[in-house]
């Protein structure tokens, strides 16, 4: 299995179960508290948004985060606390990228986000030998297919369980471990055409 981990990712949403403070929060907003909105808001913005980076792209991820935000607004008088709070609003902001992207289509010179990315990566500073790794990695991800690198950014990068990105993502478990399968052999492909081998990756 590709190891992943050498990427950076913000703390992931994955929580078992909803927890005290998300339930008050939610109930907060319900009953209009003044600055509960804004309380979420900063809870979840830089999860939103990184989210969103790896989907869209640098570009657009400031527009998918705020449209995710207006979704998950709206949606919370019909939260039931059926999931982790964390998961539920992953799964509007999935649906928000994915949403975005189908309506702008393949966009000329989209590709040159991560590039820039990785530029700024490797001119920080002396790169160490993870820092190296990491652009490149996140370029190789970036050369995926949307649906391939959509469930690899959730299960090997933000590190849900299958249940959960099945959940996000809308389908059978069985559907998602499929897809996984496959998005891990097309990076494994990319990667090996980069010079990275699985080996390098594992020792990380």
């Amino acid at each position: 299995m590709l190891n992943v981990s050498v990427i950076d990712r913000p703390l992931g949403f994955a929580q078992s179960g909803v927890s005290a403070e998300d339930t008050e929060l939610v109930a907060a907003i319900r009953r209009g508290d003044p600055g509960s909105r804004e309380a979420l808001y900063h809870r979840y913005k830089r999860r939103v948004f990184a989210l969103a980076v790896r989907i869209v792209g640098a570009t657009d991820a400031e527009e998918v985060s705020q449209e995710a935000f207006i979704r998950i607004f709206r949606g919370l008088p019909k939260f039931r606390g059926d999931s982790a709070l964390g998961t539920w609003i992953y799964r509007l902001s999935v649906n928000a990228a994915l949403s975005h992207r189908s309506r702008r289509g393949a966009v000329p010179g989209a590709t040159s986000d991560p590039e820039v990315a990785v530029s700024a990566a490797l001119i920080e500073g002396p790169p160490s030998g993870d820092a190296v790794l990491r652009a490149r990695l996140e370029r190789a991800l970036w050369q995926l297919p949307l649906g391939y690198r959509t469930v690899i950014v959730l299960h090997d990068v933000e590190g849900l369980e299958h249940e959960e990105v099945a959940q996000i993502l809308g389908c059978h478990v069985g559907t998602s471990k499929s897809q996984l399968h496959k998005a891990r052999g097309k990076l494994r492909e990319i990667l090996q055409q980069d010079g990275i081998t699985s080996s390098e990756l594992e020792e990380r």
